[in-house]
């Protein structure tokens, strides 16, 4: 928290996306929101994982934060779906890796993931806008 000469105050929180089974912490993310990040992320180009991190958190402005714990499950987990498709190849600073695209029936999926994200944060925004 930072205290401003004009006396407001400024809040950041970052939130961390973590692998499930963890116990929730106050600045936790929502459930599922990271295979929607990563099929969207996918959804612009194929990337290795720790490019993928990389892209959501600039993508973010810093404010989400994917643990490694979380991220190489959720890949498995999209990939057993058949939304990604993973295969060893060269990263960017020639380091053998898994490169992942998104598949149809992935962008399928992102696009029944984000509705539900809209009408999720619209509910969410109706509740906190009550007095």
């Amino acid at each position: 928290m930072e205290l401003h000469s004009s006396a407001h105050v400024h809040c950041r929180l970052r939130l961390r996306i973590l692998s499930m089974g963890r116990k929730a912490q106050k600045n936790d993310s929502l459930p599922g929101s990271l295979d929607m990040l990563i099929l969207k992320t996918l959804s612009r180009g194929k990337l290795h994982g720790y490019a993928i991190v990389q892209n959501i958190q600039q993508s973010s402005g810093d404010e989400l934060l994917i643990e490694e714990g979380s991220l190489y499950p959720a890949l498995q987990r999209l990939e057993l779906n058949g939304w990604i498709d993973g295969e060893w190849g060269l990263t960017s600073n020639n380091r053998r890796g898994r490169i992942y695209k998104i598949t149809a029936k992935g962008r399928k999926q992102l696009i029944e993931e984000t509705e539900r994200y809209k009408q999720l944060t619209l509910a969410i925004a109706r509740v906190m806008e009550m007095d």
